[in-house]
């Protein structure tokens, strides 16, 4: 099956105070469509750089990556915004909801900006609210919903238009136990039920386990690569 994410020899290189790191050594990546992918390893193994990578939000030093056939390295910024739009939902250990938008408007933003109606935008957003389990709080703003709540409107804005995959950066990190269980739970079942490809980063054995494949990540390189279950 054709890979959905590539990465081949992907180097990251930050320089700063003339000082030379190297956040990701010459990864080789490949994920298919409908996988659940989490990267691991400890705080500075490049797990989350890589994901940055991966959607667009940093260049590579050297290598290869490509988004459902389409390069992401090197792309020009028009292009770039372009792909990701289209083709990556992001889920941020942040949130970032706009705060002055009701959660069914947050949902609606990305269709927006693709273009869709607004009856079209409506009807999509009403019914991921529900599959994500917020029915009936459309109207609430972030500051009205609990970091659960908040997140799983995050979750419904990165799927709500189909995208090819799914990057989520740490998604449980700021939740508590039962809410971060929760979410995972949400996601597996938006893998199992929706086919959505999920590549998310985490240092909770207790999550990763939730997944379906595991990277583990050592100072920059691929340490392990295995199914967990």
């Amino acid at each position: 099956m054709e890979s959905i994410v590539s990465c081949r020899d992907v180097t990251k290189v930050y320089r700063e105070d003339g000082i030379q790191v190297t956040a990701v050594d010459e990864v080789d990546l490949a994920v298919t469509p409908g996988e659940f992918v989490s990267l691991s390893g400890p705080s500075g193994s490049g797990k989350t750089t890589l994901l940055n990578l991966i959607g667009g939000l940093d260049s590579p030093t050297r290598g290869d990556i490509a988004v459902a056939g389409r390069r992401v390295d090197h792309q020009k910024k028009a292009a770039l915004a372009e792909l990701r739009l289209r083709q990556i939902g992001f889920v941020f250990q942040a949130y970032n909801l706009i705060p002055v938008l009701s959660a069914l408007e947050n949902i609606e933003f990305v269709l927006q900006l693709q273009g869709a109606g607004r009856k079209e935008r409506r009807k999509k957003a009403t019914s991921m609210l529900e599959q994500v389990g917020l029915e009936g709080m459309g109207d609430r703003r972030p500051a009205k919903l609990s970091g659960g709540q908040q997140q799983r409107v995050a979750v419904a804005r990165a799927i709500v238009s189909d995208p090819s995959v799914v990057l989520a950066d740490e998604p449980t990190a700021n939740l508590d136990s039962a809410t971060a269980f929760s979410l995972m739970d949400l996601f597996a079942r938006l893998n199992e039920e929706k086919g959505t490809t999920f590549i998310m980063t985490s240092h909770d054995p207790r999550m990763i386990e939730r997944t379906r494949r595991n990277v583990e990540l050592r100072d920059g390189k691929v340490a392990r690569d295995e199914a967990v279950r």
